[in-house]
């Protein structure tokens, strides 16, 4: 096998092959720190004091969909161990607050709203529990957060997303606890076997920070040893030395996948990038952070980097104090959904003459896209059949000006999906006037699978 085969023959799982395909989901924070202010409680607060008197979960998943999401992560226990749903494990719950006298259940709530109105409905569910005397006991506090994590998968419907991170602080015992990161999965694997286990798990990696910012190239076939670059355990690091050190891929390293990183790698696994951020600069809701939402314009941005840079979107909302969605955030969530349908409404390439040629020049491919008349093109859109894996690694963009052709962009990876902006970072901008785009693919680990291109 050569090189170039050995880096195709690494492919998607089916289940990471349909949350690919989910592209744009919602990040929805909610507990007792919406309640005191924070952004990380500490496990000992009252449950007297969780009480969102107009909750209305109907009202999340409308506004989700609104802004083009197809679905929606739960944060059904933070850091805090204060439980959405009212858990038999412990007493640090729904059950213990004043929400519907003690008989609320928000994670149903939620899952059913979310079923309603056609979404996906994921958990997260914090290894760190502040309030679990358990905690830093091994083996008892793995047994208490399989039983909880049991509860989220079996009695809530389909899930689509389990979300980890590897927040690991010190127990009541003044240990920590070193998290059994391969029962939590198989456990995941037999009651959920189509949910993706996000960032501290194997299917889908952060990005490697919080603000929404991606790689130029941002690479699904990566070292095996991507996977345990978030997970705060023994088995990330087996002894400390330079060699492990220069050697580790982290989520925050620029080049995670390039032909020249991968080659001499033993193992690689497809393990494709999610960008999370906020909407707002916290994480839970804040008052004074009521005239803090993103912009159009950057969230936007973060849009095209992400969906548009072969990566997935995870756009935190936080809901307040009363459970609904701020009328800012509404507003905002409902102005990107209609930029995006707007944006990609019309495919002139439905209309279009399209030729492909095979390796003409030193391996170059090219598509040639002849559009009925001159049109105002703002986005290109490209897609790889990545079953067949990710194997465009330089590509660049004409248009016919003049009667000859003019570079006007150059590129790396496409994966899942590009978005390449010919009309710059700017909303107003109003693109290229041309007839006729063509694409030429420099260079490819194989013989390009493309599968979609959109002109808009």
């Amino acid at each position: 096998m050569t090189e170039e085969e050995r880096l195709i023959s690494v492919v998607p799982s089916e289940r990471q092959l349909e949350f690919q395909k989910t592209e744009f989901y919602a990040f929805v924070h909610f507990t007792v720190n919406t309640f005191t202010d924070k952004e990380w409680g500490d496990g000992s607060e009252s449950p007297v004091i969780f009480n969102p008197q107009k909750l209305d979960a109907n009202q999340w998943v409308s506004a989700v969909k609104s802004a083009g999401m197809k679905g929606l992560i739960l944060t059904c226990k933070h850091h805090d161990g204060f439980c959405l749903w009212p858990s038999k494990f412990t007493k640090h719950t729904v059950a213990a607050s004043p929400y519907k006298d003690g008989n609320g259940d928000i994670v149903r709530e939620v899952s059913l709203a979310c079923k309603a109105q056609g979404i996906k409905f994921g958990v997260y569910l914090s290894p760190w529990d502040r309030n679990c005397p358990l905690y830093g006991q091994g083996k008892a506090y793995d047994d208490f957060f399989v039983n909880q994590l049991t509860e989220l998968l079996t009695n809530y419907g389909e899930i689509f997303s389990v979300w980890f991170d590897g927040a690991c602080g010190e127990g009541p015992n003044g240990k920590k606890q070193y998290y059994d990161w391969e029962r939590y999965y198989s456990v995941i694997r037999k009651l959920q076997p189509k949910a993706c286990i996000s960032v501290c798990g194997p299917d889908i990696r952060w990005c490697g920070n919080e603000a929404g910012y991606t790689r130029e190239s941002e690479c699904s076939v990566v070292p095996e040893r991507a996977k345990d670059s978030e997970i705060i355990s023994e088995k990330s690091q087996q002894e400390d030395n330079e060699e492990f050190r220069q050697r580790r891929v982290d989520a925050r390293d620029r080049d995670l996948g390039s032909r020249e990183l991968l080659r001499g790698e033993e193992k690689l696994i497809w393990y494709p990038a999610e960008v999370n951020t906020s909407i707002r600069p916290g994480w839970f809701y804040h008052v004074y952070e009521d005239d803090k939402v993103r912009s159009l314009e950057e969230l936007v941005n973060i849009y095209m980097n992400s969906v548009g840079g072969n990566a997935t979107f995870l756009l935190n909302i936080p809901p307040t104090r009363e459970g609904l969605f701020h009328k800012n955030d509404l507003a905002r969530l409902k102005e990107l959904g209609d930029f995006l349908r707007t944006a990609f409404a019309v495919n002139l390439a439905e209309y279009a003459e399209i030729s492909e040629q095979g390796a003409l020049e030193k391996g170059v491919f090219t598509i040639t896209i002849n559009l009925e008349k001159p049109e105002q093109v703002k986005y290109l859109v490209i897609q790889e059949d990545i079953r067949k894996s990710q194997r465009v690694e330089k590509f660049s963009v004409e248009i016919k000006k003049d009667g000859l052709f003019e570079k006007v962009y150059d590129g790396t990876v496409i994966g899942y999906k590009k978005i390449v902006r010919l009309c710059g970072d700017s909303l107003s901008a109003p693109g290229v006037m041309t007839d006729c785009l063509r694409i030429k693919i420099n260079e490819c680990r194989k013989e390009p699978v493309i599968s979609f291109v959109g002109v808009y």
